[in-house]
């Protein structure tokens, strides 16, 4: 291992790059001397426009319209705001991602390699909750991390999957109009902040990921419509999982070539000589198309971009969907009597979720819209109606639940409380970003004393809770007390 004066890099590495670079070694090579950037992206389906005001006075990152950098000492993950989902904290090259791919209200986009969430909650928020996000991850444990960021963020037209991406295949041929790509990768762009990365790193593993990657795009062909676009990243230096892996793609797919992304104007480009053992047949000069963001050269860490597109026009197929396949009810077909009784019993839960919705949200209708209901067990959730019946896909998420049906009523779900905002409901509450509010994140009970606004009258009954605004969650409430319904599971100490 190479001692830099804070980081030791991998030997192999220090040679590689050195070799690849040349006389921009050096620069390179200072970039993991310096300090990293934090950055943090505020969400437009809760913000608009709006800055949060302990957040004033940072620094826009230029590529990203949303983004932010910050300083380290600020902590945001801290503030109750995060919580509310008025912002994601993300490595600022990260930003990019969703920024190139570029996705447009009521487009049917899938995020294939989607954990934490990051670019997910980056792409739902240009999609302003129209059109529907597939977000796919592979490890059961991370598809959850996932799950509660697509919660956070209060997303509602977005499906959580946990599959392989060859297993999705089968139900999504030619169906989305995008699709992201953020592949799994050999990690060298985050050694400056990673020390994982820089330990498990070897030249073995960056052939282990150069195959997979080619797998995985694999997949994204056969599952993107024609005319539609493919986003391909990582987060690695190595040309083998960048330009080779574009090129080998475009050997294996001629109905896709590379178009400059958004947003390549702030970057470099793609370096075609390092993918010269592959050979593009005469499209050599095709990869300076893909984007290379270098630590030393922006205020971020390094990241690879190519953006390919499928040739024809598919705008306004339903690709690989019949219209027969929409998803009706989240289980499996039953006969005679206990199919009736079924049906009876979804008939009345949705019936109670219209209840509720009526009785507490303003415009329910202009909720629903572009939705529809879906009960699973006892919960019940809205779901974009764009969904298609996922059959034989593992689904943790199929979109925005609405509530839990007990003894015959229905109690609202955290997750919808995120997805309001005030101006939506009838009661809500302002608890101010201070100790009232440290109070129901850590499950008390609130007297209507320590509040600090409320939409007026006499509370009664469900309450939307806002801090600075920004929905946190629910509580009910009962002769001037607010029983807290915040999570247990998100409660803080």
């Amino acid at each position: 291992m190479k001692k830099m004066e804070n980081i030791s890099l991998p030997e192999a590495f220090v040679e590689k790059m050195s070799r690849l670079l040349g006389d921009g070694a050096g620069n390179f090579f200072e970039s993991y001397e310096r300090e990293r950037s934090f950055g943090l992206r505020v969400n437009p389906l809760k913000a608009g426009e709006r800055l949060p005001e302990f957040l004033s006075g940072l620094e826009r990152i230029p590529w990203s319209r949303e983004g932010f950098y910050y300083p380290e000492e600020l902590r945001p993950g801290k503030h109750p705001l995060h919580e509310a989902g008025a912002y994601y904290i993300q490595e600022p090259s990260a930003q990019a991602c969703a920024e190139a791919l570029d996705p447009r209200p009521g487009e049917r986009i899938l995020d294939l390699c989607a954990a934490p969430g990051g670019k997910s909650t980056h792409l739902a928020g240009k999609m302003e909750q129209k059109g529907l996000l597939v977000s796919n991850e592979i490890h059961p444990a991370r598809a959850k991390i996932l799950s509660q960021n697509i919660e956070r963020m209060g997303i509602g037209n977005a499906v959580v999957t946990n599959m392989e991406p060859a297993g999705l295949v089968p139900g999504f041929r030619e169906f989305f109009d995008g699709i992201a790509v953020d592949a799994p990768c050999s990690g060298e762009g985050m050694f400056r902040k990673d020390e994982n990365a820089r330990l498990e790193w070897s030249p073995a593993q960056v052939a282990v990921c150069a195959a997979r990657q080619d797998q995985i795009l694999d997949c994204a062909a056969a599952m993107v419509r024609p005319g539609g676009r493919i986003l391909y990243s990582t987060c690695t230096f190595s040309p083998e999982e960048n330009e080779q892996t574009a090129a080998r793609f475009l050997e294996r797919h001629p109905e896709f070539c590379l178009e400059r992304p958004r947003a390549a104007g702030f970057f470099s480009e793609g370096r075609p000589e390092w993918a010269e053992s592959v050979g593009l047949k005469g499209q050599r000069d095709e990869l300076r198309k893909t984007v290379r963001i270098w630590p030393h050269e922006t205020g971020g860490e390094g990241h690879f971009m190519a953006l390919f597109v499928k040739n024809g026009d598919g705008a306004g197929d339903s690709g690989g969907m019949e219209p027969d396949r929409r998803q009706k009810d989240g289980r499996k077909k039953r006969g005679g009597e206990k199919k009736d009784k079924r049906a009876g019993k979804d008939q009345g839960e949705l019936m109670e979720a219209a209840r509720f919705l009526k009785e507490n949200v303003r415009e329910p209708d202009r909720l629903l819209a572009g939705r529809r209901f879906l009960t699973f067990g006892d919960n019940v959730y809205l779901v974009p109606e764009e969904t298609p019946e996922l059959t034989k896909i593992r689904v943790l998420r199929p979109g925005l639940q609405a509530g839990t049906l007990k003894k015959g009523r229905m109690e609202p779900a955290h997750a919808l409380a995120l997805f309001l905002k005030k101006e939506d409901v009838f009661q809500w509450a302002e608890l101010g970003t201070g100790e009232t509010a440290a109070k129901y994140l850590r499950g008390e009970a609130i007297g209507a004393g320590e509040l600090e606004a409320v939409s007026g009258g006499d509370l009664k009954g469900w309450v939307l809770m806002t801090v600075d605004g920004f929905s946190l969650g629910f509580a009910k409430a009962d002769r001037g007390v607010l029983k807290n319904h915040y999570p247990k599971g998100l409660r803080r100490p």
